[in-house]
């Protein structure tokens, strides 16, 4: 049976009061995901691809080994070994944001770069061929007809990481940022009211979800549109 007077006991007046710390908190998740998926996903995760797809064995056994690593470790030990493991082999520190996206860069390129490849990898080769026999020379043949129908692919995998990226850097409280669960988690300490606090950061966050969330499905519905307008 649900305890009603349980929740009439319940003052949701102490989260207002703290908004303003929670949405401050919740913008280092937001900024650290930016930071994740941009450098990480679009950036070396690209670079990554590419290097698995190459021909050469020197170029993709360093950047199969660089992917398999980061992927089989978790994140949690990773951000743990940049901040405290790596200052002491190279004599450089980092702060605690900087360890935290260093660590969710490389580990979230691990995780893209094969999105990327697969997305890549399920253009058929007829595309090629049918662009080299018009006479297309290689930029624009991967401008116009192989990235379009290769971010097609790609789009739906890589919405569902950004959101997985979201929630990952949760984990990140652990090098001491004033994320949202650290943030939540003083509040709650302080205030003794733990379940109003957590309940509006759960609520925060499905916000910041449900927005990527929908963000994607208009993203993807354009290019839909756009393909069937053959644009």
């Amino acid at each position: 049976m649900i305890d009603y007077a349980f929740l009439q006991s319940l003052d949701f007046s102490v989260a207002w009061t703290y908004l303003p710390v929670l949405l401050a908190g919740l913008l280092t998740n937001i900024l650290l995901t930016g930071i994740g998926f941009l450098c990480g996903g679009v950036f070396v995760g690209t670079m990554l691809a590419v290097a698995n797809l190459s021909t050469s064995r020197l170029v993709r056994w360093p950047a199969l080994a660089f992917v398999e690593f980061w992927r089989s470790t978790p994140l949690l030990v990773q951000a743990i070994w940049v901040h405290f493991a790596v200052p002491g082999l190279t004599g450089f520190s980092t702060t605690p944001f900087q360890s935290a996206s260093i660590a969710l860069i490389f580990n979230v390129a691990a995780y893209c770069s094969e999105i990327v490849r697969g997305g890549i990898l399920g253009v058929g080769k007829g595309q090629f061929e049918a662009a080299r026999a018009l006479g297309m020379h290689t930029y624009a043949t991967w401008r116009t007809v192989i990235l379009p129908q290769a971010i097609r692919l790609m789009l739906g995998p890589l919405i569902g990481t950004i959101i997985s990226i979201f929630k990952a850097t949760a984990i990140l409280s652990v090098l001491a940022i004033n994320d949202l669960l650290r943030t939540t988690s003083r509040l709650s300490n302080f205030t003794f009211q733990p379940v109003e606090i957590y309940t509006t950061a759960a609520l925060l966050a499905f916000v910041v979800g449900a927005a990527i969330s929908l963000a994607g499905y208009y993203a993807e519905s354009s290019l839909k549109e756009r393909a069937a307008y053959g644009r």
